[in-house]
């Protein structure tokens, strides 16, 4: 590939092109699409960009000066018309040196097909709203505590990007806001590839970081659905939540350390993911989270925790050791779980003082040949209900009556997702009566009389399921 280097020089002509990302010119555009190939053309462009304008890049690698970055100021384009600057294909714009672009007082704002290889933190500050990243590769210089991309900017989007070759701390995304305490509103995280990070510490190398604990209490409204994650080595937590009102729905974790955990906010959903063959599973601290519809299996380490607390709750005004402490879990829902052949399925924590209370376990599917199935250790106002019990695993401490010991009859799909067959005891067995959810892992409908587990037999073909890499990243559909 020829390799270009940004200089500031006086802009060349500029020749129009095919546009190669993304929707077609809207009709509110200004310009038609053309091809920049230095610097001076590309900020030149920026600089004068309008809603709906498409700033098409010329294949190259650039190293992008420290004193110039690439900047957009004041730069707002519309819902229905964005500014956006895409590369000539897909990965063929390089982009080198300390930074890349850099962000201020602009909105609804598209980058598209970069190959991000810069030095510092591509940030997305609180001044901007509705910035997107799509169909970009990013594997930032691997340095020691480099975060790669923070986004503090309200109604942004994440999506179809490859995030991968990190060995150090740092992580690969970061949702935060203004100030201390508050949260981006309604970040949208979607289609990613997380791959290959690979920091042996003990913490400090999440995928997704989703808050810090000074945010645990503020309410972001995030999203973060169908993204693939494998050999997510870099944390026990591919997903970290430390920030309330979340949805992490069907994603899928394989081959990795991480899973998916609530470590601080509350009122956060988890619904719908696949966490298989890999180490860690959910693990749950703070208030009325609900859990439904996962499918666990293969895990070498513990499956679902529903842990202890330093705090009872986090309260707004709380000195920041406590606030850095756990939560314990109160009215917590844990429900159409599927838990297949874990080292261990379902625990409890006693090393912390707060034990979690107000805590639904039912109509989940536990089955394991190893160790115990239920290991809790102290609770208080417990229900348990409509549990499926089976394997050569002890059933452990769960009370009499909240499950039963039944073989579910389980079969493979080409997949590897073990399912209730057609004659399984699990068909039409849950006890909830008004639980909310309407459909399962696959985006069947549940209908009113529901299976236990995370998949209700169906003669239908799936709407949804485990990920590949074909499903996500830059090239996805």
């Amino acid at each position: 590939m020829q390799r270009r280097t940004f200089l500031m020089s006086t802009a060349a002509g500029v020749a129009l092109a095919v546009a190669p990302v993304g929707g077609p010119l809207t009709a509110s555009a200004t310009t038609a699409p053309a091809t920049v190939r230095t610097p001076a053309e590309l900020q030149a462009a920026i600089d004068r960009a309008r809603p709906g304008d498409r700033i098409v890049v010329a294949d190259g690698t650039y190293t992008v000066p420290p004193d110039s970055p690439l900047t957009i100021r004041n730069k707002r384009g519309t819902e229905r018309a964005p500014v956006t600057i895409v590369a000539r294909t897909r990965g063929g714009v390089v982009l080198e040196g300390e930074h890349s672009f850099v962000f201020e007082a602009s909105s609804h704002i598209t980058l598209s097909g970069f190959s991000f290889r810069q030095s510092s933190t591509l940030d997305i500050p609180p001044d901007c709203s509705h910035i997107r990243l799509t169909r970009n590769d990013f594997q930032l210089a691997d340095i020691e505590g480099l975060h790669w991309v923070m986004v503090r900017a309200d109604d942004s989007t994440v999506d179809h990007n490859h995030f991968h070759g990190k060995s150090t701390l740092g992580i690969y995304l970061g949702i935060e806001g203004a100030g201390t305490d508050e949260m981006a509103q309604r970040v949208h995280v979607y289609r990613n590839y997380f791959s290959d990070h690979t920091f042996a510490g003990s913490n400090g190398g999440e995928p997704i970081r989703l808050g810090v604990s000074p945010r645990a209490l503020s309410a972001a409204h995030a999203v973060v659905e169908y993204n693939l994650f494998e050999r997510a080595d870099g944390d026990p937590e591919a997903i970290s939540v430390k920030s309330s009102d979340n949805t992490i729905r069907y994603n899928t974790i394989r081959d990795s350390l991480g899973g998916i955990v609530l470590r601080h906010g509350n009122r956060n959903r988890v619904e719908g993911n696949h966490l298989v063959d890999g180490k860690e599973g959910v693990r749950i601290y703070g208030n009325d989270h609900v859990i439904v519809n996962n499918y666990l299996a293969g895990l070498s380490g513990r499956a679902l925790v529903i842990g202890s607390g330093s705090e009872r709750d986090h309260l707004p005004g709380e000195t920041p050791e406590a606030r850095r402490g756990n939560d314990a879990p109160d009215r917590i829902l844990v429900a159409y779980n599927t838990l297949v052949d874990n080292n261990g399925t379902l625990s409890g924590e006693s090393q912390r003082p707060h034990e979690p209370r107000d805590v639904t376990v039912a109509d989940n599917l536990f089955v394991a040949d190893t160790g115990q199935l239920v290991e809790m250790a102290d609770t208080v106002r417990f229900t348990w209900s409509g549990n499926l019990l089976w394997g050569a695993a002890a059933d452990g401490n769960i009370p009499a009556g909240g499950g039963t010991r039944i073989d579910p009859k389980l079969v493979k799909d080409p997949h590897g997702i073990a399912r209730p067959a057609a004659d399984s005891p699990a068909i039409d067995a849950g006890t909830l009566r008004r639980p909310p959810v309407t459909h399962d892992i696959d985006g069947q409908p549940r209908g009113r009389a529901r299976d236990v587990g995370a998949d209700e037999h169906s003669r239908r073909p799936p709407r949804r399921g485990p990920l590949t890499p074909a499903d996500v990243g830059p090239h996805a559909g």
